[in-house]
């Protein structure tokens, strides 16, 4: 069976695309999608990916409308967070270890919830 190899895009509405997107350029380092063919869009690190649709009836995203949450894999979570808070950006750190890592929560200025996620095993893998 061919299996697909990963995300290959995330697109959602926004009502000001184009600061949304230099939004998550400046604060989370997400380039903003190149206006040609030549300049290589975003490229993410490899690792896992969790696909996982949530009961209808879950508050896991905040807002009931809200039908979607991105989940973004860090290398260091303490000092991602330490450099948006810096840029006056609210964010909650789970202080509750979980097996498969840590976790903190932000919302981008439309208000869509994101989420943090630190893997168990990304501090054996930083730089010295």
């Amino acid at each position: 069976m061919e299996k697909v190899l990963g995300i290959g895009g995330l697109f959602f509405r926004a009502d000001n695309p184009s600061e949304l997107a230099a939004w998550y350029a400046q604060h989370l380092g997400i380039d903003v999608v190149p206006q040609d063919y030549d300049t290589p869009c975003w490229q993410q690190a490899g690792g896992s990916t969790v696909f996982a649709p949530f009961d209808a009836s879950t508050d896991y995203f905040g807002r009931k409308e809200q039908q979607w949450m991105i989940n973004f894999r860090v290398r260091d979570l303490d000092a991602m967070a330490a450099q948006l808070r810096g840029a006056g950006i609210a964010v909650e750190v789970d202080e509750t270890v979980q097996p498969n890592g840590r976790f903190a929560r932000l919302s981008d200025p439309a208000g869509n919830p994101i989420e943090l996620w630190e893997p168990a095993d990304e501090k054996d893998r930083r730089e010295p």
